[in-house]
């Protein structure tokens, strides 16, 4: 049951076919009566969007890619695990496990394994890129029974960097992604030399609530935004995964439209969710969501473990890339309560919530930057 097996993605004609039958039997909601997002997806993008999946997109150009990088799954407590795994070239190239958040999955990181495997520049550090998807998302195996929360998420991520023969390693994450590899920070498991977090985790004190400091009174605002306005994806799927599970599974609009909302606050756009990220790779992660049928699993994720997202102190050594359209941007000093051992902290120009797609140069520098500093 330990055995690692090659996973090649072949999507079946009539699956695609369904999905373009369900696409042209649409039953569209009126328009929003607001000219801006504040009411969520507006009709007119959710629309061009959904044109341009039904007649441009092509799903066999992502499938290839996924294919040629190298797909795997094993087996790990019970559960299929799926993942990405692009060795280096280099023989001194270091083992590294990037995960995912929510509502992203592997497609997050195409474009930057191959940068971060055969860097042009033989002076930088080079990785093992090994990237799975969370269980109950992507090609994952659904969890049918309770329990799956990020701490069990980080012991299934030690026993696969053991499995796939790496002594030592490092881990990094955004979203859920930096939720895990907190957790693994948290266990600091024999090998594991440190972890790095482009969503840094850190929560106000008590002092805090009356500081003049420009970055704790922009962090205190955006926390403000997302509890009263940002949040209710979250507070459903935390509560209830399984009531909008249904529609997220049988609705590709409805399913794109949940997405998009998020793509288009959560990334450091002008105004247009295409400023960051093309439609080609907004409808590759639509597809992770819609052609496995994960939108249930996937938010039951919040159900195991919203509650205790970032608790827990790490010792190991940390870094952290701080980009400017974070969703909860944290100073360095509410992030260094969670990561006492913070040896790297860099804080970026541009950039957003989805770091690795949106800015995958930067990406690859913060890495190789923090990674570099870890003996």
């Amino acid at each position: 049951m330990s055995a690692i097996q090659e996973f090649h993605l072949a999507i079946d004609e009539d699956d695609l076919v369904d999905l373009a039958t369900r696409l042209d039997r649409t039953r569209w909601p009126e328009e929003e009566p607001v000219d801006d997002w504040s009411q969520g997806t507006k009709l007119a993008a959710l629309k061009e969007l959904i044109a341009y999946w039904r007649i441009e997109y092509d799903w066999r150009r992502c499938e290839a890619r996924l294919n040629a990088i190298g797909q795997y799954t094993t087996q790990i407590d019970g559960l299929a695990i799926h993942f990405l795994h692009r060795r280096s070239s280099r023989a001194d190239a270091i083992p590294l496990v990037m995960t995912h958040g929510w509502p992203g999955s592997v497609v997050e990181f195409l474009g930057v394994i191959d940068a971060l495997a055969e860097p042009a520049d033989t002076n930088a550090p080079a990785f093992h890129v090994v990237a799975p998807s969370l269980p109950g998302y992507g090609f994952s195996g659904k969890p049918t029974s309770t329990g799956w929360g990020v701490e069990r998420i980080a012991k299934a991520w030690t026993e696969l960097m053991r499995r796939l023969g790496y002594l030592e390693w490092v881990a990094q994450g955004g979203d859920w992604g930096a939720a895990v590899t907190t957790a693994i920070g948290q266990l600091a498991p024999e090998g594991c030399r440190g972890i790095h977090l482009n969503m840094p985790i850190g929560r106000p004190g008590p002092d805090d609530m009356q500081s003049a400091d420009p970055k704790v009174q922009r962090a205190l605002q955006r926390l403000g935004f997302y509890k009263q306005w940002d949040s209710g994806y979250s507070k459903q799927q935390s509560t209830r995964p399984q009531t909008i599970g249904y529609s997220l599974v049988d609705s590709p609009v409805g399913l794109a439209a949940w997405i998009l909302e998020k793509v288009f606050y959560w990334t450091d756009n002008g105004g247009s969710p295409w400023d960051t990220l093309s439609m080609d790779q907004v409808l590759d992660d639509v597809m992770l969501y819609w052609l496995p049928a994960t939108g249930a699993s996937a938010a039951r994720l919040y159900w195991e473990s919203f509650g205790k997202f970032g608790e827990g102190t790490v010792a190991i050594p940390a870094g952290a890339s701080a980009f400017p359209k974070e969703i909860l941007p944290a100073p360095r000093e509410w992030v260094e309560r969670s990561l006492s051992n913070l040896v790297y902290w860099n804080e970026l120009e541009k950039g957003g919530h989805f770091a690795a797609w949106e800015q995958p140069d930067l990406f690859v520098e913060e890495l190789r930057a923090c990674f570099g500093t870890m003996p």
